[in-house]
């Protein structure tokens, strides 16, 4: 199959025949259907996060089964599915407790040491990037990072819900759960801001503040739900925000991964507000709060990938799309081919795009 290979950070991914290995007993061979450009794959390919190389990056990702292994229940060929890099065991503490995005032995639904490895460039292994490694015509995962959905969801849309619509959405109704009627802030209007929009949205927020620095993308998060919308590079996002709501919001989402911005969604609340870090911050980030705010009953928490249970969650979201409650459509700005992928990363980092998204034939 051809897979687009990372070979180290700084360095352009190259398109190369990559082997794959038949599923083991609990694993699952899938045909990439679509698969979108992340923020995420972009830390490690500029070097903000390491990982082994050679690998596949790419995680966002939908598809339809070609093979499943001797144990696997409830997936067949011929399945639709999306792909979650929050692979999980079942059985650790945090699996026992609902809170499998934590699972803490996702290492066992790895292959061993001593067997062949799932990917290939002649002799030598090519490392899996979160369990999925979806850069690829093909990906073979284990079936505790899949789940089946129904087949009148076009597939290109249906990749979206694997990581920006989960990780967005989920933030607002699962991390911080909003409540009804509560203002909101959201700091960068790409995938995973517009997806934290139209779950605020969603989920009856009263007022929804959008925060970026390009117009094409406040008009955008408009589309989403947004009922107002900041340019913050004519104006300070948090006093602007503070002026707007009358001293600040009751919830606020960073979607960029940034120190500063990271820091003004705390500022920006109001007393007993929280505060929710999506973004990835570099490694060694620290950030500066004010001590004194924390006897306002003003709180800062982070997310991971929306504090999932994806195979819930995501069916419940094509629902969603389904019935025309999200705006998938207008988040897909650009469709490409895998061999198309280096120039989709030089537009991922111009930050003009919400979503570019490699689709494959088939």
């Amino acid at each position: 199959m051809k897979a687009a290979i990372f070979h180290g950070p700084h360095h352009r991914l190259s398109i190369e025949e990559t082997s794959i290995a038949n599923p083991g007993p609990r694993e699952v061979l899938i045909r990439t259907a679509a698969v979108g450009l992340c923020h995420s794959d972009l830390h490690f390919i500029d070097g903000l996060y390491g990982h082994e190389a050679p690998a596949v990056l790419g995680h966002e990702a939908a598809g339809v089964v070609e093979k499943v292994g001797s144990e696997v229940r409830g997936l067949e060929p011929g399945d639709h599915v999306i792909t979650c890099l929050s692979v999980f065991c079942g059985h650790c503490g945090f699996c026992t407790t609902g809170r499998p995005f934590n699972c803490d032995h996702q290492h066992e639904t790895r292959r061993r040491g001593d067997e062949a490895p799932r990917l290939s460039l002649g002799e030598r292994e090519v490392q899996q990037f979160y369990d999925l490694s979806a850069f690829a015509e093909q990906m073979l995962v284990h079936e505790h990072a899949v789940v089946r959905i129904r087949k009148d969801m076009p597939l290109d849309r249906a990749a979206l819900i694997g990581c920006a619509v989960t990780t967005g959405m989920g933030a607002v109704t699962n991390t911080a759960r909003i409540e009804v009627g509560s203002t909101v802030a959201v700091i960068g209007c790409g995938g995973v801001g517009l997806s934290a929009i139209n779950g605020a949205a969603i989920a009856g927020a009263g007022r929804i503040i959008a925060i970026d620095v390009q117009d094409g993308k406040l008009d955008l998060a408009r589309s989403f739900g947004a009922t107002d919308t900041l340019n913050a590079t004519g104006c300070d996002p948090v006093e602007a925000v503070r002026d707007l709501t009358g001293g600040g919001v009751d919830y606020s989402f960073e979607a960029l991964g940034l120190k500063r911005t990271s820091e003004q969604a705390y500022d920006m609340l109001r007393r007993s507000g929280v505060a929710t870090i999506i973004g990835m911050l570099p490694e060694g980030e620290k950030l500066e709060l004010d001590g004194v705010s924390l006897l306002y009953d003003k709180r800062i928490q982070g997310s991971n990938m929306g504090s999932n249970r994806f195979r819930v969650d995501m069916p419940r979201y094509v629902d969603f799309y389904l019935a025309g409650r999200l705006h998938l459509d207008r988040m897909i700005s650009k469709r490409i081919r895998l061999d198309q992928i280096n120039e989709g990363f030089d537009d991922l980092r111009s930050g003009l795009l919400a979503r570019s998204v490699i689709t494959f034939p088939g």
